[in-house]
């Protein structure tokens, strides 16, 4: 036999046994990994779940089960309409570009899609890019100004600002209920907050906003709810954010879960809000969230919490490093390149606990029943960004089921 034929005879085997050793080490690859995961999941979780701590004693405990047992109270199931309020020093200067919805953005710009979306409440982060349209406007209108700038504008327009005109054309219109931004993504606070931020400590409005809509809403019969950007907050992640990754999985600074938990315990007990409404995510666990919404349920026995609570975990963290946040772009690049997913993946996910859902980009033409802590809203976000101030539509029937409209420009007065 010649050597050549006997070394093509082996060139089977010797590939049959590269191909099972290449077998073997990916899944020795996926165990490591996977074992990995595991054992950083049980690890995060103990030690996210050990902050757990209720401030009240009352029906419900820290546990999904007993948060789970909140009915939906009445006065929401037969509201009708209600006005959602984006308010800030955005609206000083009430500008994104228009022309393209945030979903055209992820298919067609992935990579600038948050810094060019047409929203006008990003600004903040949309002027970090200076290829953005929000940047070119900001430096013809403002020139070397800041954020922090604009803050300090809005704060000297708050003058001419008239929380009880606001709130009789909220009742004139016929609503049942008002949600105010209490913090958006860029930081602000509209209340003198006695949480300060350790990166921004001046950095909320020192006239309580929040209380004085809240009195003069309450008074004409209405119930005043209020927003939280639990997920996001610009002032721990000063980096520009510009894709789907950062936008979800950014690394924050430490100590961010810390002050956001407090800032909406703060809430709560000062003001009492008829309407918890959570925005992008919560960045602790499971358990600690559970305390978090026992407490709030025992503080306003007939207050509602909407579904964008999703919690933080390792495999979140995981994400957010940069090497896999970059993989994980590079992904969704392709993902949102088909027909309709740019659209689905801004509905939120479920999560384990709700009073009612906040499908984004999302509209019914028929009614559907939901289950009790499951009672359908509106999208919040608006495709107008002509103005930061929005005015939205729900209607919620007996049967708790809904049909949501698309936002519009707001015919209220603003700062």
């Amino acid at each position: 036999m010649s050597r050549e034929g006997s070394r093509a005879r082996s060139l089977p085997r010797r590939i049959g046994r590269y191909a099972m050793l290449g077998t073997a080490g990916l899944t020795v690859c996926a165990v490591v990994v996977a074992a990995v995961l595991g054992v950083g999941s049980w690890w995060w979780g103990r030690r996210d779940d050990a902050k757990a701590r209720m401030s009240t004693s009352g029906p419900y405990e820290a546990s999904l089960g007993s948060v789970r047992s909140h009915p939906l109270p009445g006065w929401f199931r037969n509201a009708k309409f209600g006005v959602m309020l984006h308010w800030g020093p955005y609206s000083v200067p009430g500008f994104a570009p228009v022309g393209r919805t945030f979903a055209d953005m992820l298919r067609e710009d992935y990579g600038h899609a948050v810094t060019r979306s047409p929203y006008a409440e990003d600004y903040a982060n949309q002027i970090k890019d200076p290829g953005s349209p929000t940047a070119a406007f900001h430096r013809e209108r403002y020139g070397n100004a800041g954020y922090a700038d604009l803050a300090r504008e809005f704060e000297r327009g708050l003058d001419a600002w008239d929380p009880e005109a606001w709130a009789k054309a909220f009742r004139d219109s016929g609503a049942s209920y008002v949600v105010l931004t209490a913090k958006y993504a860029d930081g602000y606070s509209l209340w003198p907050t006695e949480v300060r931020n350790p990166h921004a400590p001046e950095f909320h409005s020192t006239r309580d906003l929040v209380g004085e809509l809240a009195r003069a809403v309450r008074a004409r019969g209405m119930r005043f709810g209020l927003y939280y950007s639990g997920g996001v907050d610009w002032t721990f992640h000063p980096a520009v954010v510009e894709t789907l990754g950062d936008y979800a999985f950014g690394p924050y600074a430490e100590g961010y879960p810390e002050y956001a938990e407090a800032q909406v315990r703060e809430l709560i007990e000062r003001y009492e809000p008829d309407l918890l409404w959570n925005d992008i995510g919560w960045p602790t666990g499971q358990q600690r969230l559970n305390a978090l919404l026992a407490d709030y349920y025992n503080t306003v026995p007939d207050g509602v919490v909407n579904d964008r609570w999703e919690t933080a975990s390792f495999l979140r963290e995981v994400i957010g490093l940069g090497p896999v946040r970059w993989i994980f772009d590079q992904v969704m690049r392709q993902v949102l390149a088909e027909p309709g997913a740019a659209e689905r993946v801004t509905t939120p996910p479920d999560v384990p606990h709700s009073d009612f859902r906040t499908p984004e980009y999302t509209g019914f033409d028929t009614s559907s029943s939901m289950e009790p802590h499951e009672c359908s809203a509106p999208e919040h976000r608006p495709e107008y960004a002509g103005s930061a101030r929005t005015r939205c539509w729900t209607r919620c029937s007996p049967d708790r089921s809904h049909r949501s409209w698309r936002s519009r420009p707001s015919e209220t007065a603003g700062v």
